[in-house]
């Protein structure tokens, strides 16, 4: 099977991916990093054995030349596990990526919104009827920013929500969740996000009569299934009609509530092993920074007590 066409066994590798059911958008991740990376081998390969490390290190780095070191440790991840596929299936006899050099991972620095009090000036304000829109609704649009900043969910995870992924009895609500990575996993809710979950199921039956618990649970004004430009639209109109644009970090859009949350755990105790399970990080580290972000503002908090500065005056 050696001299099977990559091609071939690129499209084997991402169809026994897709029993893991991740998105779509993770699956078309994995094409894209694998083809792009062979678009840089020289001479361009035909067969996975013309892959040797030599030309596997040559093509990454000629592919890590204008991308950002996240974007070329996803292809080299999305290498690795092609590689693995391989050893499996008994196509090649070892995985060659150990040989081709990676960036050190980055963990990024958490971006939820500025400011006190911002997350409830923006649920307040979504939640009342907004004339200027065309077709308002506004139980769906807090019930969106609600199971970001209440339960810490990701944009592909609230697509792939159903009705019926909010379950449980009173009192032990919680929301059934996809994660990245195909890893599930299972947030507790309290009564205020089970109620406004309630509320928008209300609103919904009424503009588009029964809803069952296998249909998605977030859909748009014509009771289509809101799909991603559609989501990432809702949350910047709501930042907008908040009049917060400004506490907003840069490029986090929907994920600014998704940190909020992360960061707000923290600075009520949570440990990084809890925060790793609520957001369902791959890594412990990723959860650890939301901690060390808190302590940092604690240390500048303290720094900023005017009796301080007088010491740091007398010595």
């Amino acid at each position: 099977m050696q001299h099977t066409a990559i091609s071939e066994l690129i499209d084997e590798f991402l169809a026994a991916r897709a029993v893991r059911k991740p998105s779509a958008h993770t699956l078309s991740a994995y094409r894209r990093d694998l083809l792009l990376v062979l678009q840089q081998a020289d001479p361009a390969p035909v067969t996975v054995s013309d892959l040797s490390p030599r030309v596997l290190r040559a093509a990454f780095a000629r592919f890590a030349a204008d991308r950002a070191p996240a974007s070329v440790s996803r292809a080299w991840s999305s290498w690795n596990a092609f590689f693995t596929f391989l050893v499996t299936e008994g196509v090649v006899a070892g995985n060659p990526m150990p040989a081709v050099d990676k960036p050190r991972p980055v963990v990024l620095s958490p971006k939820p919104l500025r400011g006190e009090g911002t997350p409830e000036h923006l649920l307040r304000t979504v939640s009342v009827v907004d004339e200027r829109q065309r077709d308002p609704w506004p139980e769906r649009d807090v019930v969106v920013l609600a199971l970001a900043l209440c339960a810490g969910l990701r944009l592909s995870e609230m697509l792939a929500l159903r009705v019926g992924s909010v379950a449980g009895r009173a009192g032990e609500r919680r929301v059934e969740v996809a994660g990245k990575g195909g890893r599930p996993r299972t947030v507790p809710i309290e009564v205020g996000l089970d109620a406004a979950v309630g509320r928008y199921l209300d609103s919904r039956r009424v503009r588009f009569g029964r809803v069952p618990a296998t249909a998605p649970l977030l859909v748009d004004r014509r009771g289509a299934p809101l799909q991603r430009g559609g989501l990432q639209y809702l949350v910047r109109s709501c930042y907008r009609r908040a009049g917060i644009g400004d506490r907003v970090p840069r490029g986090a859009q929907l994920h600014a509530l998704r940190h909020t949350f992360a960061t707000r755990l923290a600075e009520d105790g949570a440990n990084a092993s809890e925060i790793m399970r609520l957001l369902g990080h791959a890594s412990l580290a990723t959860s650890q920074s939301y901690i060390e972000v808190t302590a940092e503002q604690q240390r500048a908090a303290v720094q900023a007590n005017r009796t301080n500065r007088v010491l740091r005056e007398l010595t």
